[in-house]
């Protein structure tokens, strides 16, 4: 059993900050693709950024310059800085990890969600 636990969405105006926190626990062994999806009323979810385990970094072109994935081994958590927040940009974040348990079995699992709202 693993559990994702989000934390760091509210409510900013455009052009401000926010960083959120996505921590797993549970029977990790390891954790390859870390990973942020967001989803806006009536769309669809789509993916934000993601991170491998080498470091490697893949971003939607809507938050290219604008938002930086990084993760921390150690506290198996991934975080998502996002800056020049815009009124779009508003929608559900989800984080989701791939990783391994200790029988090297792989699966995937998704946060429960943390709402970030743009506005003035």
């Amino acid at each position: 059993q693993v559990q994702l636990v989000e934390s760091g969405g509210g409510l900013v105006q455009p052009g401000g900050s926010l960083r959120l926190s996505c921590e797993a626990s549970g029977s990790i062994f390891s954790i390859n693709a870390m990973g942020w999806y967001r989803q806006a009323p009536g769309k669809q979810r789509e993916l934000v950024a993601t991170i491998t385990s080498g470091g490697s970094t893949n971003y939607a072109d809507s938050v290219k310059g604008r938002f930086t994935i990084s993760r921390d081994d150690a506290k198996n958590t991934v975080y998502l800085q996002m800056n020049s927040l815009k009124s779009e940009d508003t929608a559900v974040y989800y984080c989701n990890i791939y990783y391994s348990n200790y029988a090297r079995q792989g699966f995937g699992s998704w946060g429960q969600g943390t709402q970030v709202t743009v506005s003035s």
